[in-house]
């Protein structure tokens, strides 16, 4: 995929908004379609592949939190919200429902763009990635990680994972036994920014561990190591 030329959907109610971020990022090379609710949104992915998604969280009908929450339990399309609500606590929620970032309103359009450049070249480390970063296919327990298909199975059934999710247990599978520093795993996973993010990989562990760990509390594959970072142990006894 050309990062340039990747096919984009603003969902945002402003008319205004939807036509001067259209205009801005077609200016850049990019393709851009916008629709006004998560309805609407609904009805153009029937027939319509999609790069990326920026997403507002203000909408008429279903909630920008809520259509990204109901988006990644079937998708793996990167989500970028935009809102007015800028707190801390609204940004980590939208991380925590799946989003792969968080842009506060009013925003600079550049600065739009560095971040839909930076999920989108996110969203390609998997395939990028080196037999040296990680095997094309990786089990540990009962889980089997297949990076070419960007799928984790458990007992064979696949379980669904958001691609920040993803390419974060790829990269840790690929450094087993090893300790990752949150700047190191955001240094692997390309174009991460750490502005206000620095909390984004720890939310991402969190959501891992809720999905490959017996008890989330006591996890046995992802570790935390106090003042350090992170280990994957693959064999699951640290």
């Amino acid at each position: 995929m050309d990062l340039d030329n990747a096919k984009l959907l603003v969902v945002d109610d402003d008319p205004e908004l939807r036509e001067l971020t259209q205009a801005y990022f077609e200016r850049q090379g990019f393709d851009v379609a916008t629709v006004e609710s998560g309805e609407s949104m609904d009805a153009y992915l029937v027939d319509h592949h999609v790069d990326l998604l920026v997403l507002d969280l203000m909408l008429p009908g279903e909630q920008g939190l809520s259509i990204a929450q109901r988006l990644k339990k079937h998708s793996s399309i990167p989500i970028i919200i935009v809102s007015a609500q800028g707190e801390d606590i609204d940004r980590i929620v939208g991380l925590e429902v799946g989003a792969d970032d968080y842009l506060a309103k009013p925003f600079n359009p550049r600065e739009l763009l560095a971040r839909v450049r930076a999920v989108l070249r996110r969203s390609q480390v998997t395939a990028n990635m080196t037999s040296a970063e990680a095997p094309p296919a990786f089990e540990f327990g009962a889980f089997a990680l297949d990076v070419a298909a960007h799928r984790l199975t458990k007992n064979g059934d696949t379980l669904p994972l958001t691609s920040g999710e993803f390419d974060l247990l790829a990269i840790l599978v690929g450094h087993p036994n090893k300790v990752l520093d949150r700047d190191r795993i955001l240094d692997l996973l390309t174009g991460a920014e750490r502005g206000p993010f620095d909390r984004s990989i720890d939310v991402r562990v969190t959501r891992l561990r809720s999905k490959i760990e017996s008890d989330p509390t006591n996890p046995v594959y992802i570790r935390t190591i106090w003042g350090k970072g992170y280990m994957f142990c693959p064999t699951g006894d640290g």
